[in-house]
């Protein structure tokens, strides 16, 4: 394990050379401020940690964050990609991008700090046996165990037991790897290839952190009890105010929450380490007398908290800027480093200097200069600043009281802002990170950068601003982005599918881009050849003049005999050396927008399939991509709004269809689902996708009663059991259990049950040691016509190409009975 180690030197070495604030602007107001001096005399530290977004407890985070003022961090292992995704259709590796970012959104506000691991969210676990099939445990458990030695928290707490009790088996894995990283970061002779660059370090004790919901009361009388319902005055809101705005930034998950008023206790169980009885850092001196010879820093702190004027912020510097030169004496790294990022962020604030780096251009490629507009101002009395350097080009400008100075630089453009994450393509259950010494960082640490030298009141201050790009929405207002570094060359097929159905060739089209300022360029393109399937041509040239940015080249796919049945992947590359790349955005007015670059990637997959529909209405739920994948199949889809179904005609269809928790989501169901029901008696296919018991808009699910519970097969290979007589089974395509081979992450979620007698459900299945489960299909006939509801994960087999389930779908849309 040294030779990922490489790297994380140079790294460090940057990081410890020289303390430069990385964050954009503290916009504090004068009782924020009173708030972050108080918190430079708290030198404590929490880690909690779990599996997902959305496990952490956000008002305890910010119980801990703000009122305690610990150094206080959430690692959760994975970036939540293999969840559900309630407000659009991104599944994946784009779900985790979204929830990074929903994150990161919710620590702004907690004051938390976010890590992650390189663990992959590979959808539902029932055990943690199964979750260590995928995930890399021994990686996961170096990349918890550096992190650990690296936050240094004196406390661990985590939202799990190890048991059934934590439910997920991802949930249970994770406080296994806590309890195993509590340990381990403190044995000298466990990755010691990590030891040259931190040092062993023992939290004082592991706590889990019980909770009483999901049906479960973990709490007990006899556990640590904290009372976290406090109001904090500097802040206007109690901890349960804060920590609902902080869950409510999870909206892809649906997690808006109202706010909590009063007292509010918190349990907690020991685990390990030294046990506790009044709180959760009991015993441990969170003052500076743990460090050594921190007298005159303990003396400055001090001073400026006694001092502060909340009417005049800038009456602080002196004392900050002594303080700032003090903390270079002390010994202790770790503390030494973090205060004086804290005492930074303090000086802009109390001077009401702000400063930023805008690029005249959303977007630039790989190898261009960057045109960066730097805007700087210190707004407040008796301030004086000079602008000595931006990014070491000598300045020199004072700075006018109140007045904007601006300078322009140009910054080159090295590497793509791909997520490093996403720079090598992921396994079942990993991401393949290369690069150690990026574990644990929410977003690429590279991003590009301005670095201003101020002199401030006599003190040289360094401060490192990320390059963005902003604009003015009219609703929106202002509105910043970072800056996207792109590929020199870029590709978009016509179609992420290459169905090649009963063996006969598809022709796929690729649009090119060429990024960037170089003004002209050639490339040679190469689909990477598998077996099995024939790709035309081989290989090609592009040739892009001076005036030309934008080319397009037709492939043909073909299968080399009917027979073949796996689902493959085409994959380009370029030069022969990088893989083609396309460009992806994701855009939600609550988070910046997502800018990453997947690999040019067209699934191929050949489909046996007898297929009589040809045209059916699509109604949006939460979110899916099923219109997606008939289209290419042939089926013409038409994304009907709610409205224009009650006022359209029907009858045109060949059947309708309901995206995924439309029944969670759209609060004109009920009116809705009357009319399908007419559509249905007079004759029509109604096909209905899974849906979740909490917050349903209506239980009149269908045309027979039935409920809703939360049985799933997550083994996407169990065996499925069907009755083959059954005429959806038969019609138009002969279903066989060859059928169910390939399908992916799972089989179905959220089963039916309670099921009125007048359904057939010719479907059972079960994950390992659990009963059959019957709900995952659901047949009636209803006057003249078939009404279905489905918990079969088909909105994730479509998209990914699986032969047997586009086949059975198509037999569940068609006529028959």
């Amino acid at each position: 394990m040294r030779k990922p180690f490489l790297s994380v030197i140079i790294l460090l070495a940057s990081m410890l050379s020289k303390s430069t604030v990385q964050a954009q602007n503290p916009q504090w107001n004068a009782a924020e401020i009173k708030l972050n001096l108080e918190k430079l005399n708290v030198l404590g530290s929490v880690l909690y940690f779990a599996a997902h977004p959305d496990d952490e407890n956000t008002r305890l985070i910010a119980w801990l964050a703000q009122e305690k003022k610990y150094r206080t961090g959430y690692l959760s292992l994975t970036r939540g990609d293999g969840g559900q995704n309630l407000i659009g259709t991104e599944q994946g590796v784009e779900l985790g991008l979204i929830r990074t970012q929903e994150l990161l959104a919710a620590r702004k506000i907690d004051k938390g700090e976010q890590f992650f691991s390189s663990a992959y969210d590979f959808g539902f676990s029932k055990t943690p046996e199964e979750t260590f099939d995928f995930w890399d445990k021994q990686r996961v458990l170096a990349e918890a165990v550096w992190l650990i030695r690296k936050f240094r928290p004196d406390v661990i707490i985590t939202r799990f037991p190890p048991d059934a009790r934590g439910g997920h088996g991802h949930h249970q894995a994770s406080a296994m790897l806590a309890h195993e990283a509590f340990k381990a970061a403190a044995d000298p002779k466990q990755f010691t290839e990590q030891l040259q660059y931190v040092k062993p370090w023992q939290a004082k004790r592991l706590l889990w952190n019980t909770f009483n919901f999901g049906g479960q009361d973990n709490t007990r009388e006899d556990q640590l009890k904290v009372d976290i319902g406090n109001y904090n005055a500097l802040t206007g809101a109690s901890y349960g105010e804060i920590a609902a705005h902080s869950r409510s930034s999870h909206k892809s998950q649906g997690f808006g929450s109202a706010a909590q008023r009063g007292s509010s206790i918190e349990y907690f169980e020991y685990v390990d380490g030294a046990p506790a009885t009044a709180s959760p850092l009991e015993g441990i001196d969170t003052s500076w007398k743990r460090i050594p010879n921190s007298g005159t820093v303990q003396s400055l702190i001090t001073k400026v908290n006694q001092n502060y004027q909340i009417d005049k912020p800038e009456s602080a510097l002196p004392e900050l800027l002594q303080l700032y030169k003090a903390l270079n004496q002390i010994k202790d790294d770790y503390w030494r480093d973090q205060k004086k990022k804290e005492v930074e962020k303090l000086i802009l604030a109390c001077g009401g200097i702000w400063l930023e780096s805008i690029a005249k251009k959303p977007d630039y490629a790989v190898g261009d200069q960057i045109n960066v507009d730097n805007a700087l101002i210190a707004r407040r009395p008796d301030v004086t600043v000079q602008l000595v350097k931006l990014n070491g080009k000598e300045i020199h400008k004072n700075l006018v009281s109140n007045l904007l100075l601006k300078d322009t630089i140009a910054v080159n453009a090295t590497n793509s802002t791909q997520p490093y994450w996403l720079n090598e393509p992921h396994a079942k259950g990993k991401f393949n990170v290369r690069d150690f010494s990026l574990t644990g960082y929410p977003e690429n640490p590279d991003h590009p950068k301005v670095r201003f030298e101020l002199m401030i009141n006599g003190t040289t201050v360094t401060f490192d601003q990320n390059i963005q790009y902003k604009y003015t929405d009219p609703v929106r207002g202002e509105i910043y982005n970072p800056v996207v570094i792109l590929p020199q060359l870029t590709a978009k097929s016509s179609s992420p599918l290459a169905l090649t159905q009963n063996a006969r060739s598809v022709k796929v089209n690729i649009s090119f881009q060429k990024n960037g300022q170089a003004p002209a360029q050639s490339f040679r393109i190469t689909p990477i050849s598998i077996k099995g399937w024939e790709i035309n041509p081989p290989s090609f040239d592009l040739q892009f003049n001076p005036d030309v940015s934008s080319l397009s080249k037709e492939i043909t796919i073909s299968p080399l005999n009917s027979a073949i049945s796996s689902i493959d992947t085409l994959l380009f590359q370029v030069d022969q050396k990088d893989r083609l790349k396309e460009i992806k955005t994701i855009g939600y007015n609550h988070i910046p927008e997502i800018v990453y670059f997947p690999d040019v990637a067209i699934k191929m997959s050949n489909i046996n399939l007898s297929n009589e529909v040809k045209r059916i209405a699509y109604i949006h739920g939460a979110g899916d991509l099923i219109p997606e994948s008939l289209s290419a199949i042939g089926i013409k889809v038409d994304v009907l709004t709610g409205e224009q179904l009650l006022k359209g005609d029907l009858s045109g269809y060949d059947a309708v269809i309901l995206g995924v928790r439309i029944f969670n989501v759209n609060k004109d169901i009920a009116q809705i689902q009357k009319t399908l029901l007419d559509y249905v008696s007079s004759g029509g296919t109604v096909l209905e996708q899974y849906n979740v018991s909490n917050g349903l808009v209506s239980k009149n699910l269908g045309p027979y009663a039935f409920g809703l519970g939360r049985n799933r097969v997550t083994d996407e290979l169990a065996t499925v059991h069907f009755d083959e007589k059954d005429p959806v089974f038969n019609y138009p395509n002969k279903i066989t259990k060859a059928d169910f081979d390939n399908w992916v992450q799972e089989r179905g979620l959220y089963f039916a049950e309670n099921i009125d007698k007048r359904y057939r459900t010719p479907i059972s299945m079960q994950d390992p040691g659990e009963q059959l489960h019957k709900g995952s299909l659901l047949i009636a006939n209803y006057g003249k016509g078939k009404f279905v509801y489905t918990s079969l994960s088909f909105f994730r087999q479509l998209p990914a190409g699986i032969p047997g389930a586009y086949r059975l779908f198509v037999n569940l849309l068609s006529k028959s009975k």
